[in-house]
């Protein structure tokens, strides 16, 4: 049975998980409505999504070396948790990364057709998020293979948006902001498949994404 302190850790990351979906929903609308208000207070609420990591790691750490038994399921539950938070605090900064470019007007100067794929994939990319949420809460061994496919329909939107950015008349600088913009969706899935293959202590893979 779990003990109160790993309810207590496991409501605090899926506090971050919500975290994470919710500013990927809101950073989108942000964003493509050019919210300059809306993604200042993005911004603003980054440092939390990191004080939760910390708060989390430090009660698996503290309940690792308390001394007490610990069941072997338990422990690598909590080992899980400790490869899962740092993934979530990126994703987070990825959030903060889409916000911070909403001032320059980007969504505003880009063809239609764009913004609907960049609302797509914003779309998609919460929707992940959320499937990770309940693969952690569930213990759901099937999960990173559902996620693996909704990421390859996030990987079509990314070179179908880059491949119509090219073609537009946009400036080559805007061009190369909005490249990194989607870069940033692309990632967010990246972490969320990462995430799946870690619930069950699984290996990660062979090249760990970076925020």
């Amino acid at each position: 049975m779990k003990t109160a302190v790993g309810w207590q850790i496991d409501d605090k990351v899926l506090h971050m998980f919500a975290l994470v979906s919710e500013g990927i929903t809101a950073a989108t609308e942000a964003f493509v409505g050019v919210d300059v208000e809306a993604a200042r207070r993005l911004v603003a609420d980054d440092p939390f999504i990191d004080e939760l990591q910390s708060r989390i790691e430090t009660l698996v750490e503290q309940r690792l070396l308390s001394g007490e038994a610990i069941q072997p399921r338990d422990a690598r539950s909590m080992l899980a948790v400790l490869r899962i938070v740092p993934e979530l605090e990126r994703a987070g900064d990825l959030v903060e990364h889409i916000a911070l470019r909403t001032p320059q007007r980007l969504a505003a100067e880009i063809p239609p057709a764009s913004r609907a794929h960049l609302e797509e994939m914003g779309r998609v990319a919460a929707e992940m998020w959320r499937l990770a949420a309940d693969a952690f809460a569930d213990t759901d061994s099937s999960a990173a293979e559902r996620l693996r496919r909704r990421d390859d329909s996030l990987d079509d939107l990314h070179v179908r948006l880059t491949e119509e950015l090219a073609a537009s008349d946009i400036s080559v600088a805007m061009a190369m902001e909005m490249g990194l913009v989607a870069r940033f969706y692309e990632r967010l899935g990246d972490h969320a498949v990462n995430v799946a293959r870690r619930v069950h202590g699984d290996a990660p893979p062979q090249a760990p994404v970076t925020a």
